[in-house]
């Protein structure tokens, strides 16, 4: 993939809100990491999550700038969602994670890996809509 020119507005964000759509319409913002990558965005989370169980029924998605408790301090961007699957783009997101977050993703993927949780994560890429 070619890298996108243009800066993500959340390249600098320690945490964002991901609002993911229920079947009802209804949204559930949570506060995840997200890191850019190609002119996405990657999160991940456990793969029987509801964030990513709402994302493979309806891929429409908006993230805001936000605390660690999911304060939203920032302006809400519309987008698109989907789960990645290709090992190869997988192990980039990873790698991008592990860039931007430094000891804490180190922490959190070996104590993932101690309890079994590292295998069973989803990886998300979010587009956002350019106006």
């Amino acid at each position: 993939m070619s890298q996108d020119p243009r800066p993500s507005p959340f390249a600098d964000e320690r945490y964002v809100s991901l609002e993911t759509f229920r079947k009802d319409g209804s949204g559930v913002k949570t506060p995840v990491w997200a890191t850019p990558l190609d002119g996405t965005l990657v999160v991940f989370s456990e793969a029987s999550s509801y964030k990513v169980k709402r994302l493979r029924n309806d891929p429409k998605v908006r993230v805001a700038a936000c605390d660690v408790r999911g304060n939203v301090r920032g302006e809400w961007i519309e987008g698109t969602g989907r789960v990645i699957e290709d090992p190869a783009h997988i192990a980039r997101a990873l790698a991008a994670m592990r860039k931007k977050y430094g000891f804490q993703s180190a922490m959190t993927d070996f104590f993932a890996k101690l309890s079994g949780r590292f295998g069973r994560r989803a990886y998300m890429e979010i587009t956002l809509r350019s106006d």
